[in-house]
């Protein structure tokens, strides 16, 4: 709780570089702090206790629990603008496909550098949600598959958001319609999502409902088909890759 008190106080930082606004969001600061005190030789007193094994087992364990209000909030984003959302339904499918290319191109990467399970939860997919709530209904977070994914995951926190806030405004420069800047905000991450539709509001306030909107909406289609193309696409294309790799199984 402080530390959530200490990262909303501070809130959400506008860093200019040249022309580029970066957008760096609480989030960020919460877990760059929660990472600075859990350094091994700064857990002394109260921090010990928090950082006993039997808390880190029990937050792993229970982390998905979290992330379930982030899906009815995206849900009351959207109903607003559910006829115009609608009237670009395939595009938003379309957009699903893209995390394939995690498989494709990560996986035989993170094998080539010397993972082994990591390299599973790693690589699934962008490491958010959807790849979290699997892997650990799967494996557990505190196996090799379970390290990989959460790694992935406090990656894309950290560093996914600032890529997501400069990104946009590059895009925009060079021509691209906010809507389609919106709809590629929702990759499946609550905190890039943000960033991105963020940083996409300062471009074009007067459209900050749509903007917002269609955001949401992307990201819960990305949510809900990246599913299933992690189950009938991801899944299977990794064990193929990963029996050439290593003449085993990905996932059983």
């Amino acid at each position: 709780m402080g530390i959530i008190f200490i990262s909303e106080m501070i809130g959400m930082q506008f860093i200019k570089v040249g022309s580029i606004t970066i957008l760096v969001l609480p989030l960020v600061f919460a877990v760059l702090l929660t990472m600075i005190i859990g350094i091994p030789a700064l857990r002394k007193g109260p921090l010990k206790s928090v950082y006993s094994k039997e808390n880190i087992k029990f937050a792993g364990s229970n982390l998905i629990f979290i992330m379930l209000p982030l899906m009815a909030r995206y849900g009351a984003d959207v109903a607003p603008k559910i006829n115009e959302i609608l009237q670009l339904g395939w595009v938003f499918l379309l957009q699903s496909v893209g995390n394939i290319g995690t498989v494709i191109l990560g996986l035989p990467i993170a094998l080539l550098l010397g993972l082994n399970r990591e390299a599973i939860g790693a690589t699934l997919g962008i490491g958010r949600e959807g790849e979290l709530a699997f892997i650990t209904e799967k494996f557990g977070l505190n196996g090799d598959e379970g390290r990989g994914v959460l790694s992935m995951y406090l990656v894309g926190t950290l560093f996914g958001s600032l890529f997501f806030s400069f990104i946009p405004p590059l895009l925009s420069a060079v021509g691209f319609d906010y809507r389609a800047l919106a709809i590629a905000s929702g990759l499946g991450s609550a905190s890039m999502m943000t960033a991105s539709s963020s940083a996409i509001v300062g471009l074009y306030p007067e459209h900050a409902s749509t903007i917002t909107s269609f955001a949401g909406a992307s990201q819960l289609v990305t949510s809900f088909m990246g599913t299933y193309v992690m189950v009938f696409v991801s899944i299977p294309l990794m064990n193929a890759m990963y029996r050439v790799f290593k003449k085993e199984r990905a996932i059983n």
